[in-house]
């Protein structure tokens, strides 16, 4: 528990920094895993939907100590990014916040689009790469895939995962006319967002953290243009500039992007709204690794299961890009669009981290509020 608690508490800097501290504990300092083992167990949770680094998590603790393990060290890894994040959302949704609070929240979350563009770039050669593989035809439908993504997020954001459903469906149905394989079976496959609850605020929220938990392929990302519309649009707990506040803290605290979920539940039910958004948010990621690690490899290898994430990946990739345009929407000041253009050329150009260009821009938003210039609306 220790060793997973000490990751949670230093883990800034998403995924790619979860992977290297659990690899080296697990792999290279004690021992438990193989290099093989391991790489096998990231590629396994890429392929399941929810936090793919909290999951991996999870499952190292489970080859570990078992069940008892995976659920002791899961909890580990998630509560002390959880606790850091509730308790600034305390701070960012209070009544009347500092002003200087609101000045750093205008310019973190005017940034956060950029790190939406960041995130799916960091994702595409990859992608490509296994396109190139794939041949002619499967490198147009890869960029029709991504496309698709793309226009999704941006236009239809809470039926996202249709899109992505129906490109994985597709690619898959496409490989296994041409090799003659059993079909995929798409029992298993989440689909959450054909429905609506209505009751009273605990059960919308469960509901909005279940899908979070639930769909989130290729990365916290994808789910924000379903959270997004939940949280502003439809249940209206938090206004747009808030709702750029919550994902620029699932940014800069430990753990992943989804603890976002977490925000948005403190402001619709306080502080038990936001433990139990967190804890259906996260529920998926446990039930998932519990049920099928003994399954994993078998799901790795699993040639329907390949070809549907050939089709949805693109789009997931897609969609992550695709969700910049909505966190842009609700920009409502000329010197945020400054912060973006800058946070954009910080990342994308310098290449520096997301962390530090987060904090940057909060300071660049308190020093613009300083020299005169209005807070949102």
């Amino acid at each position: 528990m220790r060793e997973w608690g000490r990751i949670g508490c230093i883990g800034f800097g998403g995924p790619p920094t979860h992977i290297r501290l659990l690899r080296d504990m697990c792999v290279e300092r004690r021992k438990w895993l193989s290099p093989i083992e391991f790489e096998d167990a990231v590629t396994a949770c890429n392929l399941l939907p929810g936090p793919a680094s909290t999951q991996l998590a999870i499952f190292c603790a489970w080859r570990v100590r078992g069940r008892s393990g995976a659920l002791v060290g899961g909890a580990a890894f998630i509560v002390p990014g959880l606790v850091l994040i509730l308790a600034m959302a305390a701070l960012f949704l209070q009544d009347s916040p500092p002003r200087a609070v609101l000045a750093a929240g205008a310019g973190a979350g005017a940034a956060v689009a950029a790190v939406a563009v960041h995130a799916a770039a960091g994702l595409l050669p990859a992608s490509w790469g296994r396109a190139r593989d794939g041949g002619t035809g499967y490198k147009w439908r890869w960029g029709i895939y991504l496309f698709a993504g793309i226009v999704s997020a941006a236009v239809i954001g809470p039926w996202l995962v249709l899109v992505l459903l129906a490109c994985g469906i597709f690619e898959a149905g496409l490989g296994q006319r041409e090799s003659g394989s059993a079909p995929l079976s798409i029992a298993p496959m989440p689909l959450l967002a054909l429905g609506s609850l209505s009751l009273g605020t605990l059960s919308s929220l469960t509901w909005t953290a279940l899908k979070v938990g639930a769909l989130s392929y290729g990365g916290g990302f994808v789910i924000i243009p379903l959270m997004e519309n939940d949280a502003v649009r439809v249940y209206r707990w938090m206004t747009g500039g808030q709702f750029l506040n919550a994902v620029a803290l699932g940014q800069i605290t430990p753990g992943p992007v989804v603890q976002t979920v977490a925000v948005v539940g403190y402001a619709a039910a306080g502080l038990i709204g936001g433990v139990l958004a967190a804890l259906v948010a996260f529920g998926p990621s446990f039930l998932f690794v519990l049920v099928g690690a003994p399954h994993f490899d078998r799901l790795r290898t699993s040639p329907g299961v390949r070809r549907f994430l050939d089709g949805a990946g693109p789009a997931a990739i897609g969609a992550i890009a695709g969700s910049a345009v909505t966190l842009a929407r609700v920009l409502t000041q000329p010197w945020q669009y400054v912060v973006l253009v800058i946070a954009a050329a910080v990342l994308l150009l310098l290449r520096r981290g997301v962390v530090i260009t987060l904090l940057a821009a909060a300071v660049a938003g308190i020093v613009a509020v300083s020299a005169g210039f209005p807070l949102p609306r």
